[in-house]
């Protein structure tokens, strides 16, 4: 089985640099709000440019949060596994000695003496 060297260049995007990515593109949206607002009171006449402006107004802090809220690196990536991918030799069965003659060990109770008798032989 043959297999890549994960890259440096491969990994994911660090999550303190997605973040400001983030951040960057959300303050964008809300300043392009803001001016959308600021035009909607500013210019005159009003006219159907004012409603186009008041829609931005509306609707450009739902698209900023999702926007947001997605990730920057939507790629798919294989998982690694932690163990070696190398393939080790076969290795010789090790070598059992033949199994010894058990030792037995024998345990037996003896009844209890009592002062004055003696052991049975």
């Amino acid at each position: 089985m043959k297999t890549t060297t994960p890259s440096a260049t491969s990994l994911p995007v660090a999550p303190k640099d997605d973040a400001g990515s983030r951040l960057t593109k959300y303050m964008v949206m809300m300043g392009i709000r803001l001016a959308c607002i600021v035009a909607m009171v500013l210019v005159q006449p009003f006219g159907w440019y004012t409603w186009v402006f008041a829609l931005g107004a509306v609707v450009l802090p739902y698209i900023a949060v999702v926007i947001a809220n997605v990730g920057s690196d939507v790629r798919r990536t294989n998982v690694e596994s932690p163990e070696r991918m190398l393939e080790s030799p076969p290795t010789a069965a090790p070598v059992v000695p033949a199994p010894a003659a058990p030792t037995v060990f024998r345990i037996s109770e003896t009844p209890r003496l009592t002062p004055g008798s003696e052991p049975k032989p």
